[in-house]
């Protein structure tokens, strides 16, 4: 009876850390993310407050919002100054003389391109392959298929999806799961976190 008292107590206490610690990590996750922003618009804010009469008890709060706001709206102008040959014309020539150079910027370039947007992948679809013909699994993104049976594959390197090794499989080593591309990308960009889905998916195609 004390021992099934004592796991009733544990595994209920367990339960209720994996529901409220992600919250509490999410919002300390914010909360740095909005300080970071904070800290990097002050002296924006600080010109806003200097020069704009804001009432006293809320200037800050406002002056961040006009300045976050300014800044979406730049951002919405630069996209849309972009879309035309000149912009893109001048974009191209400003990222390959000078931007291409910096160290990183492909990297995360490629990162943000594929969270924020919906573009058509080169992936037809994902697998879990076994590269060493054994039971070793390793993430990867089917780009071609071949009427030997062969099958192409990327595997990518986590936390950059952008970068990894093509591989050429028998398709008997080649194990599709029913996970959409984006699900598979997050779990490379967290270095394999959450790759319940592509477990539970292999499972199910079986």
């Amino acid at each position: 009876m004390l021992g099934r008292t004592k796991n009733f107590l544990r595994t209920t206490v367990i339960g209720g850390v994996i529901v409220i610690l992600p919250t509490i990590i999410l919002i300390f996750a914010f909360r740095w993310l909005f300080n970071i922003v904070s800290e990097g618009i002050r002296p924006l804010t600080d010109l806003v407050i200097r020069y704009i009469d804001l009432p006293s008890r809320y200037d800050e709060a406002i002056a961040k919002a006009i300045v976050i706001s300014v800044i979406i709206l730049s951002c919405f102008f630069v996209g849309l100054f972009v879309r035309t040959r000149l912009g893109q014309w001048i974009f191209n020539g400003l990222e390959n003389s000078v931007l291409n150079r910096a160290p990183g910027y492909k990297m995360v370039k490629e990162t943000i391109n594929q969270l924020l947007q919906k573009r058509e992948s080169s992936f037809s679809s994902v697998a879990l392959v076994r590269i060493y013909e054994n039971d070793t699994k390793v993430t990867a993104f089917i780009t071609d298929r071949y009427d030997d049976g062969t099958v192409t594959v990327f595997v990518p390197t986590g936390p950059n999806p952008t970068s990894g090794f093509i591989y050429h499989l028998n398709e008997k080593y080649v194990h599709p799961v029913d996970v959409s591309v984006e699900d598979a990308m997050r779990s490379v960009i967290s270095c394999g976190a959450g790759s319940e889905k592509l477990i539970r998916g292999l499972k199910d195609h079986d």
